[in-house]
């Protein structure tokens, strides 16, 4: 359901069809909470997994709720909105995910709030350059403001110090919630470019992750 739903903003261009697709799975959840899933692949195993691992409707409307709110693309009115954002989509699969290990504690919580958070703003910039390339820019207003870039500087892929500096306030920020987990990677990467959303190394993959992930783990940092 998560990247169903991740992908109807991009595949849907009229509002109303996406509108109609959101409202199919909040009814969905709804049916799944009252055993009567409708007949769906994807709603069958997502009320088999609710039903095996007890989860909490909570979390899954708050992905579907957030969703329907950011149907229309638009610039975050500041680093708070964008936060929030993470938090009820990101944070909340990290809940979900808690959950199905079975793990119940309130520093997991934690942990799990933070993760979803720097990942949400790491994803927006990740972004930028994709959202550029249909003319749109998510980046929070209030930070592009205070460094006098306009919306018109990222869909010129204007590299200037000021656009640097407004990717440097947001990085921080992601920076301030996660210091030591996979997201870090393109933290260090974005900082070696000196904030060059655009720098061509930014859109590589990185084949390495998984070794450092394990070695990650094996240390104890997350």
């Amino acid at each position: 359901m998560w990247n169903w739903l991740r992908l109807v903003k991009d595949s849907v261009s009229e509002k109303t069809i996406g509108l109609m697709r959101i409202q199919f799975w909040k009814k969905t959840v709804e049916d799944i909470y009252c055993d009567k899933p409708p007949h769906q692949p994807v709603a069958i195993e997502l009320w088999k997994a609710v039903k095996r691992h007890n989860l909490t409707k909570r979390w899954l409307m708050k992905i579907i709720d957030e969703r329907e709110k950011n149907l229309d693309d638009k610039a975050y009115r500041n680093i708070k909105e964008l936060e929030n954002y993470a938090e009820n989509t990101q944070s909340s699969l990290l809940y979900l995910t808690l959950e199905i290990l079975g793990i119940k504690d309130v520093h997991a919580d934690h942990a799990a709030s933070h993760i979803g958070k720097a990942q949400g703003i790491v994803t927006c910039l990740r972004a930028t350059p994709y959202h550029g390339s249909r003319r749109k820019v998510l980046l929070p207003m209030d930070i592009c403001m205070l460094h006098g870039v306009s919306q018109e500087d990222f869909l010129r892929r204007n590299r200037d110090k000021n656009v640097r500096d407004v990717i440097y306030d947001i990085a921080s920020q992601a920076h301030l919630h996660l210091k030591h987990v996979s997201l870090e990677d393109f933290l260090k990467k974005i900082r070696r470019v000196d904030f060059d959303i655009f720098h061509p190394s930014l859109q590589q993959k990185n084949t390495l992750l998984p070794l450092y992930l394990y070695m990650q783990s094996w240390r104890k940092i997350y």
